[in-house]
């Protein structure tokens, strides 16, 4: 084939992303999109990468983030190109940045203030605007993005101590169908956190309505992920079964010793359910999770590292035993004195991450929290974690099993056309990469750094990663979810 193409990709390993074995083949693009896979030795193109001794795969998919103000903060997005990311799912947990049709309250309310702690980022009043900024100033990566039940509440509600009463409900259904239309995938919830757990079960339903209809789907931090995580999962499909779309656990995880081992009966459970309605769940390949420091997930803890205090800024990165030392105080008062703050909290097995992870419908998710001052390391190491650790050195699965969690998995369960897979005509998102080496580079000593073996990210045909730097392109959009549910019977 005597083609001429904007990029070609040649003496690579392809896996496409649907699981299949790989193959040696050619990739070439033209625009934004893959024109030809196969034998290109007689092709020419503007640009010519030489993948020999690397894998060709799509892009890959981070199915759990907390990227809403990064994309527009810190565009190039380096945490996430670095580690082969081409496009993220945002606005997880019941925490987004938009919609906020008042001013937001100050302090901000937890946990929204994991994205902004002073408050000037919560400035769009509807979600149509958030999308237009993200679309005028594009990030590397693509997004789609979920608007959060927690922003909602704290957006329409005089108290959200308490349950919304069907005025309040009413503003946020309005809210739901704004941000459906402006491009919106779902809607999120973070039931676990202060602004939500009041929430009762039949106000999620009723705020989510609107989404049957604009064929959504609803991704859920559920309230408990310890000792009542069955009953969790229970309200989470009831939620599902009720508004009649698709449900994501986000982040699947048992937590607390007493729970070690229980993700056999979560999954088996999960199992069991998703031959009566559509479920998935994503997963980061840690045994410690992160989020805002409060006293009662220190509980269940055998650990916690403070990431970010507001209270006491000099202390982010130390433990918090060693911090109450330090103050001469006991973990309480120290706590009250960090507040407001984020932490590290060791709670988790990894026999149980590595079952999580195994499980056929698991999706990959960093749920990195990008503006802490000392992060949790999957926010630059998931992926690379699950290809080197997980696959290569514990040989849980095949690469192409992995990639398939991280690319064509995703890209189904959200609806994102053309995404998740190299194949003629799709979007030319692809990542490549040294089977050999690729690792996590991030560690929670030192969480900030990129992965080792990523070589070249494309993003819509355009590089954006290329020589251990991001290359200052910013081709990414802003995806809608396509491939609308189907409801099912209670």
């Amino acid at each position: 084939m005597n083609a001429h193409y904007d990029v070609l990709i040649v003496n690579g390993d392809v896996v496409d992303g649907s699981g299949a074995a790989r193959f040696t083949a050619d990739v070439a693009i033209s625009g934004e999109r893959i024109a030809h896979i196969g034998d290109l030795s007689q092709a020419t193109a503007d640009k010519v990468i030489d993948a020999s001794g690397l894998i060709v795969s799509p892009g890959f998919i981070d199915a759990h983030t907390h990227d809403d103000r990064l994309m527009l903060s810190d565009g190039d997005m380096a945490p996430k190109v670095s580690q082969g990311i081409t496009t993220v799912i945002g606005g997880n947990c019941g925490i987004s940045l938009a919609p906020m049709p008042r001013d937001i309250p100050d302090p901000v309310t937890p946990p929204l203030n994991l994205l902004d702690e002073q408050g000037g980022w919560f400035r769009f009043r509807s979600f149509a605007q958030y999308v237009s900024e993200l679309s005028a100033r594009p990030a590397a990566t693509n997004c789609a993005m979920l608007v959060g039940h927690s922003t909602l509440r704290v957006a329409t509600m005089e108290d959200v101590t308490k349950a919304a009463t069907a005025r309040e409900i009413s503003a946020m259904q309005a809210l739901v169908a704004e941000a459906m239309e402006a491009g919106a995938i779902g809607v999120s919830t973070g039931l676990v956190y202060p602004p939500a757990v009041a929430a009762p079960t039949q106000e999620v339903i009723e705020v989510c309505a609107p989404l049957a209809r604009y064929g959504g789907i609803y991704c859920t931090h559920m309230r408990d992920e310890g000792d009542r995580v069955i009953e969790s999962l229970e309200e989470s499909f009831l939620i599902g079964r009720q508004v009649g779309v698709p449900v994501v656990i986000s982040h699947h995880k048992v937590v607390g010793v007493q729970n070690h081992g229980r993700s056999a009966e979560t999954l088996a459970y999960i199992a069991e359910h998703m031959t009566r309605q559509p479920i998935c769940l994503d997963c980061y390949p840690y045994d410690a999770s992160s989020t805002i420091l409060s006293a009662r997930l220190v509980a269940n803890s055998t650990r916690v590292t403070v990431t970010w205090s507001k209270g006491l800024p000099q202390m982010a990165g130390l433990d918090l035993t060693e911090i109450a030392s330090r103050l001469n105080v006991s973990t309480e008062e120290a706590i009250e004195k960090l507040l407001p703050a984020g932490a590290i909290y060791y709670r988790m097995d990894d026999a149980d991450v590595q079952r999580i992870l195994q499980f056929d419908d698991t999706m990959i998710g960093s749920d990195g929290l990008p503006h802490d001052e000392k992060p949790h390391p999957r926010l630059w190491g998931s992926f690379p974690r699950v290809l080197g650790h997980y696959s290569r050195g514990l040989g849980l699965f095949s690469l192409e099993k992995a990639l398939h969690k991280m690319t064509g998995l995703t890209a189904s369960k959200f609806g994102l056309a053309d995404r998740g897979v190299l194949r003629e005509g799709a979007f030319a998102d692809v990542t490549l990469f040294n089977a050999q080496t690729v690792d996590e580079a991030a560690t929670f000593a030192q969480p900030v750094a990129a992965a080792i073996g990523i070589d070249t990210v494309l993003v819509n045909g355009q590089i954006v990663w290329e020589d251990g730097k991001p290359s200052g392109q910013r081709p990414g959009r802003v995806l809608r979810r396509q491939g609308a549910s189907v409801p099912v019977a209670s």
